[in-house]
């Protein structure tokens, strides 16, 4: 059986880009361009409550990795390097080249190369730390607290896929298992706009990943900003899948479900023309859906059900 030192060349000892110093040394060395700052995420992925035991592991790296560069889009940050700390119940060489190859594909497209990490057993199942890393130029980080009133509220991707597919996988309306292949990418192969984000510092204004659901995310804007915003529920995208189910079903899902990894962002009318460009170039779709006013809460117009004062939770872990 291998070892962990022997593990982690066969699997994650990957060449570091010129400048840096990677996998090898006690710390990783990473260039930060001049006029900039380094913007810092990490985010736990633990067996049992972040992904079935049984998921393919090549996705699971895929997602490993996604989920903290969506954090980084999020601060208009480019990103630049990560590390990954994998805990493990045991060494399954088959389990982490899949899993290798799905962080690395992720890792390649969005430029963040893997440059250290740590590896452990594990008593109970797999649990796994990435921590990336990326550059935003100084004074144009996207932060939560930027919004201001009169800002176009916008949103990237479309809403509601990875929270149906998570109840379909958890027996949930068995009715329509006929969606889950359509579905199932949206849970867990999710394509933050990692590039788009970068793009949009200096010209959007707040912005946050969706990761525990709209209502609850566009909420932290709005606590840090001391502002309210109106949604237009029609103007909200919604996974083509989602169509013809129960209303009561797709309004949940798109307005409290989480694991998306899409932008919601703010920022001046006077932007749309150029977020409208950024959006072509990069591949995007991204929606108007609101504005940001004076005041405080939600107010989500023509939305198909009335919405209660429980209808803003979204994911807590502790809740």
């Amino acid at each position: 059986m291998a070892g962990e030192f022997e593990l982690i060349g066969r699997h994650f000892n990957w060449p570091a880009p010129q400048g840096y110093l990677g996998v090898g040394d006690d710390c990783a060395l990473l260039p930060v361009a001049t006029g900039h700052r380094l913007a810092v995420t990490t985010d736990l992925l633990v067996e049992g409550c972040h992904f079935f035991p049984d998921v393919d592991p090549e996705t699971l790296g895929h997602k490993a990795l996604a989920v903290n560069v969506s954090d980084l889009g999020a601060m208009g940050a480019r990103p630049i390097g990560c590390v990954l700390g994998l805990s493990l119940p045991r060494a399954d060489d088959a389990w982490l080249a899949a899993f290798a190859r799905g962080f690395r594909a992720l890792a390649d497209a969005v430029n963040c190369p893997l440059v250290g990490g740590d590896t452990t057993r594990s008593p109970s199942g797999v649990i796994i730390s990435v921590t990336a890393m990326g550059e935003v130029p100084v004074g144009s980080a996207l932060k939560r607290s930027a919004a201001r009133p009169g800002d176009d509220l916008w949103v990237t991707g479309v809403l509601g896929g990875a929270h149906v597919a998570l109840e379909l996988l958890q027996g949930r309306h068995p009715q329509y298992d006929d969606r889950l292949d359509a579905l199932q990418p949206c849970l867990e192969r999710p394509i933050p706009p990692v590039a788009f984000g970068a793009a949009l510092a200096g010209h959007a204004h707040a912005a946050i990943d969706i990761s525990d659901g709209l209502l609850q995310d566009l909420g932290h804007i709005l606590k840090a900003s001391a502002c309210g915003a109106d949604i237009d529920f029609g103007l909200l995208p919604v996974h083509p899948a989602l169509e013809g189910l129960p209303p009561e079903l797709v309004q949940s899902a798109v307005l409290n479900g989480g694991d998306v990894y899409q932008l919601c962002f703010t920022a001046a009318p006077d932007m749309r023309e150029t977020i409208t460009d950024l959006a072509g170039q990069y591949g995007v779709s991204a929606s108007r859906v609101g504005r940001i006013r004076a005041g405080t809460g939600i107010h989500v117009g023509n939305s198909l059900l009335p919405l209660g004062a429980d209808s803003y939770a979204g994911f807590d872990h502790f809740g």
